[in-house]
């Protein structure tokens, strides 16, 4: 049974960190791009980041780059999203995504298959 669990997220003042984890199990991670999406309240989904089999990274929003940083370890079947300089707009609902099997990173949640319950991030002072 493929599963994506999240964890990490929490209550941070603004210019704090965070690290997100997202566990996988039911499946062989390095065979998958797995994506970072978040959604905040009354808006849509929006891709953050993405990490592909090849270890290559990639992110969305010009918001978060040089803030966050996606990596991976295949051994720990797990991939981590490192926040740093958090910002009140960062806040939202953090989910972790697969890609379909041969796919690549895409920022549209609709090529990701399974999806983790998020785990929400919370930054205000």
């Amino acid at each position: 049974q493929v599963q994506l669990v999240e964890s990490g997220g929490g209550l941070v003042q603004p210019g704090g960190s965070l690290r997100l984890s997202c566990t996988a199990s039911g499946f062989t991670l390095d065979n998958y791009a797995i994506g970072w999406f978040r959604q905040a309240p009354g808006k849509e989904r929006e891709g953050v980041s993405c990490i592909s089999r090849s270890y290559s990274s990639v992110y969305y929003p010009d918001s978060v780059k040089g803030r966050f940083n996606i990596s991976r370890d295949n051994f720990k079947n797990t991939v981590y999203l490192q926040m740093t300089n958090l910002k009140p707009e960062d806040t939202a609902v953090y989910y972790c995504a697969r890609a379909a099997l041969g796919y690549g990173c895409s920022r549209e949640s609709r090529s990701f298959v399974y999806w983790g319950q998020g785990t929400q991030v919370t930054v205000s002072s």
